[in-house]
């Protein structure tokens, strides 16, 4: 299949992503054609949808042999699943299928037709295999079963996030940034660490990069690695367990014990 446009978001390495699209409504991206396809009579008739849906290839490592099953982090990444019953990057073709809602089409000069859209679950720079408008009378299925991932759906964090720190952050940022938390992007055996009515450690999503320098791509981490972020803690939120975060500077205090130095920004993902 070839390539026909990659899209550019908001982050830099897979941490942090949402697990599927449209969780993270406030999460936009700009789908940016390849030159052969940067013909504006392709996107003719494109902004009569609200919604499309984006066929993308995984950025993962190629493998030889395919696995039958996978264990999806979802059921805390000990229960194998058939492989076509979840949406795992690590099948036999690395194709992924997203839902996000379409902003806009942007006509430029340079790069052609942009396609500007929300809620979107993808690193940055993701080919893009082919894009398809969504069509409600059919794509839309009220009531159908979910599985496993319909049962983990309600699970969120309460995040706080005091105002003198978001206001860091570009203001159409914010909103995304204190959604992706509530996401909770910890693995999910973290989830364990304190029991219930136990506390975490806000150093357990200290990895997450975000591109939020008001479209340049200096990195903004959410958690240790940017100090005004440090404090922006959080607790789970659900039925029976409400979980407050301390922050515990592990990573900081273990660089300057052994003496090394560290920027914000610095690491590479």
């Amino acid at each position: 299949m070839n390539i026909i446009a990659h899209i550019h978001t908001d982050f830099p390495q897979k941490f942090g992503i949402p697990r599927q699209s449209g969780l993270v409504e406030g999460l936009t991206g700009a789908i940016v054609f390849e030159p052969e396809y940067r013909s504006p009579d392709a996107v003719k008739g494109l902004e009569d949808y609200d919604y499309l849906w984006l066929l993308w290839k995984f950025q993962v490592p190629e493998k030889q042999h395919w696995s039958a099953t996978v264990k999806p982090p979802r059921l805390g990444g000990n229960t194998p699943v058939g492989v076509f019953a979840t949406r795992s990057p690590f099948r036999p073709n690395p194709i992924g299928l997203s839902s996000v809602r379409l902003e806009r089409v942007e006509l430029t000069e340079h790069r052609g037709p942009v396609i500007h859209v929300s809620g979107v679950d993808l690193r940055d720079g993701t080919p893009i295999y082919d894009i398809k408008p969504y069509l409600p009378y059919v794509d839309s299925h009220p009531g159908a079963r979910g599985g496993f991932a319909h049962e983990k759906k309600e699970y969120h964090l309460e995040v706080v996030f005091p105002e003198e720190l978001l206001r860091v952050f570009p203001e159409d940022k914010r909103t995304a940034i204190v959604e992706v938390l509530r996401q909770d992007p910890r693995p999910q055996y973290h989830h364990r660490i304190g029991g219930e009515g136990g506390h975490v450690g806000a150093s357990d999503v200290d990895d997450i990069a975000f591109n939020a320098d008001e479209g340049h791509q200096n990195q903004s981490q959410c958690g240790l690695e940017n100090p005004p972020a440090q404090a922006a803690c959080f607790g789970a939120s659900r039925p029976s367990v409400q979980q407050q975060c301390h922050h515990q500077h592990r990573r900081k205090s273990q660089q300057q014990k052994a003496g090394k130095t560290h920027s914000p920004g610095a690491d590479s993902h």
